[in-house]
């Protein structure tokens, strides 16, 4: 009699089952090469979304391969707990955020339990329990100790919805980087800083060592660190005041400054005007500039203003007299915040010269095409000879850049440096819900750090957060008030708690040891593990969480806590979920299950279809997890978010989709379950016995498709391929099944090879089903304790060639295809090598040129 598939019966029995076995609990073990997998781990909102979904199937499926392939797995799971949504929900429900929290880690926990994620939930901790910030506080310390938390008063980024403050890398396109609809403002306030500066050039330089990251991420985090080569030259003042120091990279066009250009943001930018019948109007410049985001007065479209400051410095190699202008295009974050303008050969200093009738004077012919500023409509920037250089005329512009440097070297009026666009990370928070920043104030002795024995500063249970987004503390005596570690006296703490991205910066090392006591880390644990060998996240964090990252594990290092020069060895940047929108004139957007036959289910009129965005509450587009695996069952959500695309690209949600993923589902247990009996006892084919036809058809198919998923896993994470080659062996069983009718002992041998095989490279995919078809096969033991099945190469068709692939001509690998593959097939083939991918991300690809059984030249541009 025919039983049905019930994966909520099946699934239920068996993460029970590994549950009270411990299966997935790992500890250290020096004879086994480890494998630390780890998904960026979650905020707990309450609820799990399809990008969690995808994510920690994506990590799910690696870490149950590399165990089945020998390795000794780490794959922990805990909760990003602090932060602004948990203090805004406390606010509106009236409790406090730690208990708010902790039901919501409780929901999500029982979620991803019942999508069966092999994690090791002895390691689990949020990173608001006390026994976890206790350790990030002593870092503090330790960093504060040898300067690299330091506290400033500095103009920082506000954001007025959030009541705090943002690093630069929380900006996004002039608006908090948790709400679009919030302009960023710019407010000069103290706040502690952490000296990520200090790292730059490590941090440059290691990024050639991280080949295993995408090329994407690189170029972003290079291009945040924006690392320049030039020169600091001194300006003397008219008056005889302070010299203006410039940072550039165009010493060659020294000789062409004509006047001098300063950041807003600079207190002495309002210094110079004291004095001088310009000093309101620059103060009311300065402040109507403030306004605007830094990165909107530097854009390309932004009108160039500015304001005389009423002083002048001058060229120190012409003697030439420079007005000093407040300018809006200049801003503090680069260089020194002062800019030396050369209108000739600068664009922005052109229309800016322009605009307030100042003098152009060229510097750089380009040759037989002489200049004449006054006929000018835009600058020279490209390359061409020195004039008006003095003894520097002549030179091509770029060969002049070293001995220009060591002229203003030689006179004491520069020097060569590097400089960085990367700014040292403000840490400060004026909110509630985060880790305290262990400082006590002094009247006597000034900054003082809390004690070791006396950490953690934890988080008063008995406050009362406002709706108007204000931290509790600096009105809570009872917090506030401690007596100073030096000298007993009565002393004030700090009542700012640190950006939640601290947290995120260490958490990966603290899961090697979480039940640690004597120090942040357990260093022989620590170097066990460390670094993560893949790591899984959206490229969202390229430049906050991952840089950070980056930068906390070298302090670690530095301060003898671990091994480590990096934390992540790979890093995979999964798509996100998409879903086309949905919107009714009258109720806004709706959610998927409130649309009907292309109608508003509220009001019936007709749905307005958009296109195909990332899975957001905001848009409604948002499909629930634990909806589908009541409906289908765990297992088909995974197969769904595994097979739809290849992990690194966009996910299209397809209802259609999820239904294929059960049909599939219901395809492989019909075939095990009816022929269960007949197999039980049989030995696999393991050779011998001659085969022909079908039986070899299917004894090559089965080779071919080990080979297959195991490249495709361990090469590529290539999971849609892998599962595709799973459902081309089951249909080739289900063809065997169907036209040999196997009986004969050979015949069943073959058969016996296949299915175990199928189901042994299922496991990883859909833990559940798979598990139970192999019980009730007989076998013994489970799947979690299977090695991963080898493939006989001379099993597998030897019909393959290889051929080479070029990318514009130059050779950049090999790939194996059968020796009849059409070029289709080939050319599939070429663009899943990741060498290849290397060499065409982010790049257009013109032409594929094919020689049949020789290569394949990929042109792009």
């Amino acid at each position: 009699m025919e039983q049905p598939y019930n994966p909520l019966e099946i699934e239920k029995k068996w993460q029970k089952y590994w549950a009270e076995k411990g299966y997935d609990r790992v500890s250290e073990d020096p004879s086994k090469t480890k494998f630390y997998l780890l998904e960026m781990f979650p905020y707990p909102s309450g609820k799990i979304h399809m990008g969690h979904a995808r994510n920690y199937s994506i990590g799910d499926v690696v870490a149950r391969y590399k165990r089945m392939k020998g390795f000794n797995v780490l794959h922990p799971m805990g909760w990003d707990a602090f932060g602004m949504p948990a203090e805004n929900a406390a606010i509106e429900n009236k409790v406090h955020p730690g208990v708010w929290t902790r039901g919501n880690i409780a929901a999500m926990k029982a979620q991803l339990q019942k999508m069966g994620f092999s994690y090791d939930w002895s390691r689990e901790f949020a990173t608001c329990d006390p026994s976890y910030y206790r350790w990030e506080q002593l870092v503090f310390i330790r960093m504060f100790e040898r300067g690299l938390a330091y506290k400033k008063r500095s103009l920082v980024n506000w954001c007025s919805k959030c009541q705090t403050v943002l690093a630069n890398e929380q900006v996004e396109n002039g608006c908090c980087w948790r709400h679009s609809d919030t302009e960023v403002i710019q407010k000069e306030m103290e706040g502690w800083f952490f000296k990520i500066t200090d790292y730059a050039e490590e941090l440059l330089e290691y990024t050639d060592k991280l080949t295993g990251w995408p090329e994407r991420v690189l170029a972003m985090q290079r291009n945040w660190i924006g690392k320049s080569r030039g020169a600091i030259i001194r300006f003397a003042m008219e008056d005889g005041s302070d010299p203006i120091e410039v940072f550039t990279t165009r010493q060659d066009t020294l000789f062409g400054a004509t006047f001098m250009c300063m950041a807003p943001e600079l207190p002495r930018s309002r210094e110079i005007a004291q004095g001088t019948d310009q000093v309101s109007g620059v103060n009311a410049f300065i402040e109507k500039t403030l306004r605007v985001e830094s990165y909107i007065r530097t854009s390309d479209e932004m009108e160039k203003e500015g304001v005389f400051a009423g002083r002048y410095c001058i060229n120190p190699v012409t003697g030439r007299k420079m007005p000093i202008y407040i300018a809006n295009f200049v801003v503090a974050e680069y260089g020194t915040g002062a800019v030396m303008a050369v209108p000739a050969h600068d664009q922005r200093d052109f229309e800016f010269a322009k605009k307030y009738d100042l003098p152009i004077v060229v510097v750089i012919q380009p040759e037989g095409r002489p200049l004449d500023p006054a006929a000018m409509t835009e600058a020279y920037v490209d390359e061409g000879v020195l004039v008006n250089s003095g003894d520097f005329n002549g030179l091509q512009n770029l060969r002049a850049l070293d001995r220009i440097a060591d002229y203003l070297n030689d006179r004491g009026i520069g020097h060569k440096t590097v400089s960085y666009r990367l700014r040292d990370w403000g840490i400060s928070r004026q909110r509630f819900w985060g880790a305290p920043i262990p400082i006590i104030y002094c009247d006597q002795c000034g900054i003082v750090p809390v004690p070791e024995e006396d950490l953690p500063v934890v988080l008063p249970e008995d406050a009362n957060l406002e709706d108007d987004g204000r931290s509790p503390l600096p009105y809570l005596d009872s917090f506030v008030r401690a007596p100073c570690p030096n000298c007993g006296r009565e002393g004030r703490r700090e009542t700012d708690t640190m950006d939640t991205f601290v947290e995120s910066s260490w958490y990966f090392a603290r899961f090697a040891c979480p039940d640690y006591e004597s120090g942040p880390l357990d260093r022989s644990k620590a170097d066990y593990w460390m670094p993560v060998n893949h790591y899984i996240g959206g490229i969202e964090h390229a430049i906050l969480h991952l840089l950070y990252s980056r930068f906390y594990t070298k302090v670690l290092r530095d301060y003898g806590m671990i091994d480590a020069d990096e934390p992540f060895t790979n890093l995979l940047t999964q798509g996100m979920v998409c879903h086309e929108t949905y919107e009714c004139p009258k109720h806004g957007y709706l959610y998927p299950y409130e649309v009907r036959d292309s109608k508003c289910s509220k009001c019936g009129s007709d749905v307005i279809s958009g296109p195909k965005v990332k899975m957001s509450k905001s848009k409604r587009n948002v499909v629930d997890p634990e909806t589908l695996i009541n409906h289908y069952g765990a297992d088909t959500v995974r197969m769904f978010c595994l097979f739809a695309s290849p992990p690194e690209r966009d996910l299209e949600w397809s209802e259609q989709g999820v239904e294929g993923a059960y049909r599939f589902l219901n395809r492989v247990w019909r075939l095990v379950n009816d022929y269960a009996e007949a197999l039980k006892g049989v030995r696999p084919y393991r050779g011998g016995a001659p085969l022909e036809g079908a039986l070899q058809d299917l004894h090559r198919k089965t080779h071919q498709t080990i080979k297959k998923v195991t490249e495709d896993i361990d090469d590529r994470f290539h999971f849609n391929t892998a599962i595709a080659a799973v459902m081309e062996l089951t249909n080739q069983i289900y063809k065997v099944i169907d036209t040999e009718n196997p009986s004969n002992k050979t015949a069943l041998s073959v058969v016996s090879e296949a299915v175990e095989s199928l189901l042994t490279m299922l496991f990883p995919f859909v833990p559940h089903i798979a598990e139970e078809l192999w019980s009730r096969l007989g076998q013994t033991p489970e799947l979690v304790h299977r090695p991963w099945p080898s493939y006989d190469p001379d099993s597998v068709v030897a019909d393959e060639i290889e051929l080479a692939i070029q990318v514009n001509g130059k050779l950049r690998s090999q790939v194996m295809v059968a020796r009849e593959a059409d070029a289709e097939t080939i050319k599939g083939a070429a663009f899943d090598d990741p060498r290849i991918q290397k060499w065409t991300e982010g790049k257009t690809v013109r032409k594929v040129i094919l020689v049949p059984g020789r290569l394949v030249n990929i042109v792009v541009s």
